[in-house]
Parts: C-alpha cells; structure tokens; sequence
C-alpha cells in the first residue's frame, strides 16, 4: 500500500435509501420547527478532485451545492473505507499531516483565517495550525483490551460511528478542521464539516487540500466534506440528517446545547472563562510573563486563555509591575475603563463580536490610545462583579483582582468559571493549595505554573486538541472519542495459557 494509489476499499453494495453563538440562537429555533430531513439519492460515482487552479471546487474536492449531496457523498465513501485496512488509514492520517506541516501552506491558511475573520494574528494561527497537524492523536490512540480464560477470548475495540457531523468555529476554523478530520478518520468515519459563514473560503480551502492529498493516496473519495456556502440552514440539516450518528460542536454554550438536543450522540465543546490564581508562593516574574504570554496568544481567542487574574494582596502590586514589563498596558484611570468597557460590551453584557480577537493596540487605539505593537495585553484591577472579570471576552483584555489570601483566590476563581469546567490555570509552589484548586474547580485543564497554552501541547507535555469537551464530558478528544467500543468474543477457543 505505501507508496501506492491504488485504492484500498472494496466497492460496496448498493445503498438502498435514497456554529458558535453568533448563529446557536436561530439554530435552536430551526431545530425546534423542523424534522429531520430525507436524504437525497446517493451520486453513483464521486471523482477524484483532478489537478488544477486551487480556487476551483469540483465534487471530487469535497465540496458539495448541497449538505444532502455531501452526507450521500460522505456516507458512500464510510462505506468503502470501513474496508481499508489499518495500515492504509494511518498512511492517510500521515497524509493530512504532510499537507498542513508544509511551510507555505501553513501561511497561506493561517493569513486567509486572520484576512478572513478579521480575527487573531498570521504567527500564532500558524503556530495553531502546526500544532494541530502535529499533535493530533491517530490510529495509535485506538488501543485493544483483551481478555482470555477457560471460556475462551474477548476482545474490546475501538469502532467508527460512520458518518460525523462537525460544526467549527470562527475564532480555530483550520485548527479545529485539521484536528477532527486526523481524529475522524483515524477512527474510521467519514466527517462532514460545517464551518462558520465567516470563515467560508479558508475552510473550504482546508477541505479542498485534505481531499486533494487522500486522492494522491488512494482513499475512498469524500471522506471529508463540506457545503459551498455554509449557514444556519445547511447546519440545521446535517444535524438532522439521519444518515449523521455522531455530532461534534466547537463553539459557545448555544451551539452546545442545540446538538444535545437532537437525540443523537454529540460531543459539546463549549465556553470557558479560565481564571488564573497567583498566591505569594509563586514565582512572580514567571507568572507575570506566563500569564502576558498566555493571555495575548492568538489575541485571546483560544477558549483555554488566561481571562482574569486572581491574586494574593501581599504580592499583586509586584505582580502587576512585572506584568508591565512584559507588554502589559495599565489602564488606571476609570474613565478610561468605562470607555474600554463601552467599546467591547453589547447592550446584553456579552463581548461586541467586532472587538473579539483584535490586538491590544487595536483597541486602546479605538479608545484614543496610540501604542505599539510591544503592548501584548491590556491589564486593569477590576471588582469581582466588573463585565470583564464575568465574561468571557476573547479580547486582550486582562482584569486583575485582589484578595487577601490563596484560599479567598481558589473559591473567586471557582465562581467566575461559572462551572464552564473548561481551562483554569494556577501558580504557586504550595502542592496542598495547588491540589485543593484543582479538586474544587472541575476544569477539563488544570495549568500548574505555566501558560494556559501547555495545556494543548504548546510548551507542555500530551496531545493536542481544538474540541476540548468539557459539557459532554469527553475532555480533549482524540481519535476514541470519535470512536464506539465494540466486543467480539470467542469462545471455548483461543486460550493458549
């Protein structure tokens, strides 16, 4: 199989059946007004993307008019890939890889999502989308239990759901792409992806290069698909869609909830607001340049950044001034908060969509304040009840807020997580305090003495992930959480012992 583009797949018998909360709102309400919707009959042949201009979508590009033509699309090929060997899966898995770890493609994606969205910055969206392609877990994550004894052999494996549904986000469109698409094939399914509308052109362009590559390799073609012009309509249809089993939603609580509501089985990566507690035992010109670094990574859009500090009196005032060394802005005046605050809350408290991910200079500029591009973040010491310390702002905006000791910062910060159960982050060298802040806040991850970043790879041990689920429980997803264990036994045979 190496080296080869002959395809691994047997043909399979004929079928007989024929966003994140900018747009979670009206999904729910189209979700609660419609059924499910009938699938259309399956194309007799989908083929291979040929050579060409890289702007041009065909059907064999995996890109489809219609989310019924591409499930058919994506269920024809799951079909056929059920019968691709192991050894073949993990050549394709390495293929994605080689596409998106290529230099000038890593740029090209990286410059069209920030162009695009207007969100986030070239250098840290290449340093994502690397990240991704690297570290996202493949065929190796799909172990096997076995079991033997007097009544014979029982094996316990990992098996592919079939077709996928994944709704992506606008702040990680390639990111999180990438990540699924290694992990749903590693697994054995097929995925159809809905981006958000936002991110139309890049997502299509990383659909395009997957499919593009696992032709090269042989694969059964549209293993992973996509509609020419997503929106809340073409979502509401894949998640509907009976041929869908599996959905997965990166993106806020709405979006969430809406994929727990169809009845099929879903993975919810929701919303954080991750707290960062610093106590007089930390080291403090270490914190100071974790949590600047953490906090102004990809201009605050990743959901595991650093969103407030909670620090011990004795050692803010420090803190704060070291923080400033490191690109740290200080808004002291009130006035100039309440004018920060005007700019980047909306009328119902949450953050003004054109201010997230947009830089630090960006927005004190906006407020009348010219400074250059060594100020990473925005810092202000805030009341527990100020917007910027409750909300979630994917902004580089960083509130700091006093307390007179570690135990008040551990339950503050547990309360303005607001049981997100997402990303919470604490330095100290107090192991006892350390552990009660970890048993008490439930987050998916816990960054001890680090940038909130370690927690996906960067800088830090263990795989990475864009889909951290925290509401749905699966944590960081990997190629099992994309996967059913299945049993199948042998008995009275097979026992050597």
């Amino acid at each position: 199989m190496p080296g080869s583009k002959r395809c691994c797949w047997q043909p399979a018998r004929p079928v007989d059946d024929p966003v994140d909360d900018i747009v979670s709102q009206a999904l729910i309400t189209a979700l609660r007004q419609t059924g499910g919707s009938a699938p259309q009959p399956i194309p007799s042949a989908f083929a291979p993307a040929p050579a060409g201009d890289d702007e041009t979508m065909t059907p064999g590009d995996g890109v489809f008019a219609t989310m019924d033509e591409a499930i058919a699309a994506a269920e024809l090929a799951q079909r056929q890939y059920l019968f691709c060997s192991m050894a073949a899966r993990k050549q394709f898995v390495e293929g994605i890889r080689e596409v998106f770890l290529d230099e000038a493609t890593l740029e090209r994606i990286s410059e069209m999502a920030a162009e695009q969205t207007g969100m986030g910055n070239v250098a840290h969206k290449i340093i994502k989308n690397r990240l991704a392609a690297e570290k996202a877990p493949g065929v190796e994550d799909l172990t096997t239990d076995a079991e033997t004894g007097d009544g014979g052999l029982t094996l316990v494996e990992y098996s592919p759901f079939g077709v996928i549904g994944a709704i992506t986000p606008t702040t990680n469109p390639t990111e999180t792409i990438i990540c699924n698409a290694i992990g749903m094939l590693a697994a054995g399914n097929s995925a159809v992806f809905s981006p958000h509308p936002r991110a139309t052109e890049v997502s299509l362009l990383a659909v395009k290069l997957i499919n593009r590559k696992l032709a090269a390799l042989g694969a059964p073609a549209n293993l992973v698909v996509t509609v020419q012009k997503p929106s809340i309509d073409n979502t509401n249809a894949m998640m509907n869609h009976p041929k869908v089993r599996m959905l997965v939603a990166t993106g806020g609580p709405g979006i969430v909830k809406a994929v727990m509501s169809t009845g099929k089985k879903a993975i919810g990566a929701g919303a954080g607001n991750p707290p960062v507690v610093v106590d007089e035992t930390a080291d403090i010109e270490k914190a100071a340049q974790d949590i600047v670094n953490g906090c102004s990574f990809d201009n605050n859009l990743p959901c595991i950044a650093e969103k407030e500090v909670i620090a011990v009196d004795q050692i803010t005032d420090y803190l704060i001034a070291c923080m400033q060394k490191c690109g740290a802005y200080l808004v002291t005046d009130p006035a100039v908060v309440a004018k920060l605050e005007a700019l980047v809350i909306n009328n119902k408290g949450g953050p003004q969509t054109s201010c997230v991910g947009k830089s630090a200079a960006y927005l004190l500029d906006k407020i009348g304040i010219r400074v250059g591009d060594e100020v990473k973040v925005i810092l202000a010491e805030l009341p527990k009840d100020h917007p910027f310390v409750q909300e979630e702002l994917m902004m580089p905006i960083l509130p700091v807020v006093r307390v007179p000791s570690v135990d008040d910062a551990i339950d503050l910060a547990v309360e303005v997580e607001h049981g997100n159960r997402h990303t919470a982050m604490m330095h100290s060298t107090n192991v006892r305090k350390l552990t009660k802040m970890a048993k008490l806040i439930q987050t998916t991850i816990f960054v001890k003495n680090g940038p909130s970043y370690a927690g996906i790879g960067v800088g830090g041990e263990g795989f990475a992930t864009f889909t951290i689920a925290g509401p749905t429980g699966e944590g960081l997803t990997s190629a099992k959480s994309f996967a059913r264990k299945r049993r199948c036994v042998m008995v009275e045979a097979l026992n050597v012992r």
